[in-house]
């Protein structure tokens, strides 16, 4: 009997936990769609957003139809972004963009999509003060992305000129991750790969700093793969965009392999 006894308060904790408290009383009964969206604003404001994304949820499932509903679908992504969640934020984002696609302030979906991303810290970057350049580039690019969708579609939006600033540091950051994997590359004699990557940067980056960099790099890999021809088209690029750059201020000779030298005393 004691077992039977200790099995049912299993079931019974296990149905508490899949279904809820029965007991639990919700708050919300009979309240408008107004008053739901007025208690989850007030939460916002006190920086409760666990809570504001409850009532957000509430509303949307009691009023699906009106325009609290949809401004709480958008209500939600921000308070997602508050709590510092990227992923749930842009999830909510996202699903905000596919069911209003044409809402006056869909632009701000994007821009809050690019600025999750943009945000995100881990533990160890804040204390180990890592390099922007040194992270894994998915999130940069998810984010430059977001931001780019966003001054294509909306060039007029209010935010259109914080996201193309947040893109060009983006752009300049994922020039220099690019400039980082190539000089490892380089220091493991994987020169070939180390010019994919300087190309990659040449093509997708022309505007960022970065670009007198990866040029040096590849006439250093092309001599040293003996690839002479490569190498002279490549120099002749540095010295027409790059006529002042300070590898031209050395006596080079191919036959000490200078280049990769040169290239060695920069980095």
């Amino acid at each position: 009997m004691k077992y039977i006894l200790v099995f049912m308060f299993a079931l019974l904790l296990n149905a508490c936990a899949i279904f809820g408290d029965p007991t639990e009383l919700d708050d919300t009964k009979g309240w408008t769609a107004e008053r739901i969206y007025a208690e989850g604003q007030a939460k916002m404001f006190d920086k409760d957003y666990e809570k504001a994304i409850v009532y957000f949820g509430k509303l949307e499932s009691r009023y699906p139809n009106g325009r609290y509903a949809t401004q709480a679908q958008l209500e939600t992504a921000y308070a997602h972004f508050k709590k510092q969640d990227p992923i749930l934020c842009v999830a909510a984002a996202d699903r905000f963009i596919k069911l209003h696609p044409n809402h006056p302030n869909v632009d701000y979906a994007y821009y809050l999509k690019g600025l999750a991303v943009f945000n995100e810290r881990g533990f160890i970057e804040k204390t180990t003060e890592q390099q922007i350049s040194d992270r894994d580039p998915r999130g940069l690019r998810d984010s430059f992305t977001s931001f780019k969708e966003l001054v294509t579609r909306y060039p007029n939006s209010k935010y259109a000129k914080d996201a193309t600033q947040r893109m060009v540091y983006l752009a300049n950051s994922l020039s220099d991750h690019e400039l980082h994997v190539a000089r490892y590359y380089m220091k493991r004699h994987a020169y070939l790969a180390a010019v994919n990557r300087c190309k990659y940067v040449l093509e997708y980056f022309p505007q960022s700093p970065g670009v007198e960099q990866a040029l040096v790099i590849m006439i250093s890999a092309y001599d040293l793969l003996s690839l002479d021809d490569l190498k002279n088209d490549t120099l002749r690029i540095l010295k027409t965009n790059y006529p002042n750059s300070e590898m031209f201020g050395k006596n080079f000779t191919q036959d000490e392999r200078v280049w990769w030298k040169f290239w060695e005393s920069l980095y």
